[in-house]
């Protein structure tokens, strides 16, 4: 790609100056690919230029888990060392460390492998960075969540330049740096132009305080109530210590906690979701009296059901998201088989928990608390899509009127 190293660059700054927001003393964590160190070595060093205090690295790499799964014994795999959860705790509670995480992955490396032992390892995976995931949750943290090329993941994306890994990674990196803005003469002030848009569409809906949404399309016949002073948010987002970051980068969405206690209908998913490094496609959802009373697909069906049935609260939902069927990453005709993607392409909803900052007065809420609120807790928050240029979506006030939110994918408010 021409001019890439200047456009890795510009990326690099824009991940933290307007993902972390970076300020003198933060201690900071990438999570990155270790075939990614031309971009972990700029994110670490404008870290250091906006004055952190340290940048510490945590590193992956496709081959070595998919090995990890496949020759480590269950019992092993399933462990959580002392030693993990002191460091997890140190990182969270003492260093207040600010987190990005940078996805590349193949969305299909662990297929194949033995399902019950993949299953029981990655559950214990879940259970062992609980204290990770309340964090960010709850915003305790500064985090964010942003790509990067490699060929594992591109040629999913690009078939037809499977027989190139250059030009197919290329490609990758060309779609990432459009979504995030990066050809722009100032990402970082598009970025602000951005947040401000998306703060409008969450206040709009903030204004009128629906009691329900009613999805309508295709398969989809699903009702989903909303808590009381339920807050519609979008854009960046808000630390405990007041510090302003953006979670995910791209976002094209607006999203709230529904009220887990009132789900009925059936909805379907419109996009593939990559779930645990597998991809899952034709997802069936049927609700009842505020549960999940049933989960099907069209391929992965064992995954969801498991999901859903093995853990704790994820008969329930934790987000509803409204994302227009004409955004820049829909318009792209894309299927990307990675959730920060996707996602940001369409309307989608969550399996599992619920941030508690989208209600207001739950800050210092226990367990039972939220969940009388109707704000689900859960050990696992899974997306997967379910917007299209056919979904209807209507608004139902507390009074019964009905408010036209979306037609055929589109805002209609």
């Amino acid at each position: 790609m021409e001019n890439f190293d200047s456009y890795l660059a510009k990326y690099a700054q824009l991940l933290i100056q307007m993902g972390l927001q970076i300020k003198p003393g933060d201690n900071v964590m990438i999570y990155i690919a270790v075939d990614q160190l031309p971009l972990a070595r700029l994110l670490q060093e404008e870290a250091y230029k906006a004055g952190a205090k340290r940048v510490h690295f945590t590193w992956n790499d496709d081959t070595l888990a998919r090995n990890r799964y496949h020759y480590e014994e269950v019992d092993t795999l399933t462990e959580n060392p002392d030693y993990e959860q002191a460091r997890r705790k140190d990182l969270i509670e003492n260093q207040k460390i600010c987190r990005i995480s940078v996805l590349s992955s193949d969305p299909d490396s662990l297929s194949g492998l033995d399902h019950d032992k993949l299953q029981k390892a990655q559950k214990a995976t879940i259970l062992a960075r609980k204290l990770v995931m309340n964090a960010t949750m709850r915003n305790d943290i500064k985090w964010n969540v942003a790509a990067a090329a490699s060929y594992g993941w591109a040629k999913h994306i690009f078939p037809e330049y499977a027989e190139d890994p250059e030009k197919c990674v290329d490609a990758l990196w060309d779609s990432i740096f459009q979504a995030n803005r990066v050809y722009e003469d100032d990402p970082v002030q598009a970025w602000k132009d951005h947040m401000a848009n998306l703060k409008k569409r969450a206040d709009q809906m903030n204004n009128f305080q629906f009691d329900k949404l009613h999805y309508q399309a295709p398969g989809t016949d699903f009702t989903v109530g909303l808590p009381k002073n339920h807050i519609w948010a979008g854009g960046d987002s808000v630390s405990a210590d007041g510090d302003t970051f953006v979670a995910n980068m791209p976002t094209e969405e607006i999203f709230t906690a529904p009220d887990t206690n009132r789900l009925d209908g059936v909805i379907v998913s419109t996009k593939p979701l990559a779930y645990q490094n597998q991809t899952i496609i034709g997802i069936r959802m049927e609700c009842h009296d505020g549960q999940i009373t049933d989960i099907t697909a069209e391929q992965g069906a064992e995954i969801m059901k498991n999901l859903v049935n093995n853990n704790k609260g994820a008969h329930g939902l934790g987000e509803v998201a409204l994302v227009p069927h004409h955004s820049p990453i829909s318009d792209s005709n894309l299927t990307f088989y990675q959730t920060l993607f996707d996602e940001n392409a369409s309307c989608h909803i969550a399996i599992g928990a619920a941030y508690p900052h989208n209600v207001a007065g739950t800050k210092d809420d226990d367990e039972e608390t939220l969940l009388k609120k109707g704000v689900n807790v859960s050990d696992v928050h899974v997306d997967f899509m379910v917007g299209s240029d056919k979904m209807n979506i209507d608004g139902i006030t507390k009074d019964g009127e009905v408010v036209p939110v979306f037609r055929n994918g589109e805002w209609a408010i």
